[in-house]
């Protein structure tokens, strides 16, 4: 009975959602007809077909790999480098006091401005990488940092009864505690890495990219091929955030941590 409701929910849930995505495809398609112009707005269909014909190039394949590992580095590096700070940051306050205001500066501080100061600092294929780390360490610090801080009290104080130790407690505890806020952060850091990578690519104009063959599209004026790398990256995103969101979802559920 149980598991019938849930796929009635289910279904109702994915119903709900293609319904979502036909309106807003219906919005498109209007829009395409009222312009009128096939390099300002580009219908649906004719992204879906451009995509399909790109798909069919031999280096198309590349450069969505290609710009997926450099996004997916810089992710990971981003939320490494925020859940370690995190870490030091609850531990020393003198830490967090000095590492505040360089993640409100990073907050503040306009993407590209950080890509072209990386420009010089660094060689171009780097950019994308250091540019997806810089906007998901924020994130993930200030989210896990949450977490420590809202840490319970009385679960804290068992484990200290139970004389449990630092890494029992910060399994038993801390972990199961923290995980919600770092599933948050790694969803949204995911989707920020994915922004920031692809246009440290359009500036650094990086062979085999898809911020390349965005830049390349629109110095063309080839609306249609902006609109389906476009595509792609929205694609690329939304199929990773979803992967990550299963397999932490499954690691959370064989460890115990309550998510």
């Amino acid at each position: 009975m149980i598991s019938t409701i849930k796929n009635k929910i289910r279904i109702r849930g994915f119903a709900g959602k293609l319904l979502v995505a036909a309106f807003w495809l219906g919005v498109w398609e209007a829009a395409d007809r009222i312009v009128g112009q096939e390099i300002l707005v580009v219908s649906p269909a004719c992204v879906l077909e451009r995509l399909a014909q790109l798909a069919r190039q031999p280096d198309f394949w590349l450069t969505a790999f290609f710009s997926m590992a450099r996004i997916l580095e810089g992710f990971l590096l981003g939320v490494l480098s925020g859940a370690l700070l995190a870490v030091l940051s609850a531990r020393f306050t003198v830490c967090r006091a000095l590492i505040r205001p360089v993640v409100s500066v990073v907050k503040a501080t306009p993407v590209a401005s950080f890509i072209i100061l990386a420009l010089v600092w660094m060689h171009a294929d780097f950019v994308p990488v250091f540019s997806a780390s810089l906007l998901v360490a924020p994130v993930v610090w200030g989210n896990v940092l949450e977490g420590i801080q809202k840490t319970d009290r009385n679960l804290l104080e068992m484990g200290r009864m139970f004389r449990f130790g630092a890494v029992k407690t910060a399994g038993r505890v801390y972990v199961p505690s923290v995980m919600p806020y770092f599933m948050s952060a790694c969803t949204t850091g995911l989707g920020l890495s994915w922004k920031a990578g692809v246009a440290a690519e359009v500036l650094s104009s990086i062979p085999l990219s898809i911020g390349g063959k965005i830049y390349d599209a629109k110095i063309y004026l080839e609306t249609a091929d902006l609109f389906a790398w476009t595509a792609l990256v929205i694609l690329l995103s939304v199929l990773l955030e979803h992967l990550m969101t299963f397999l932490m979802r499954r690691a959370a559920a064989k460890f115990n941590f309550g998510l």
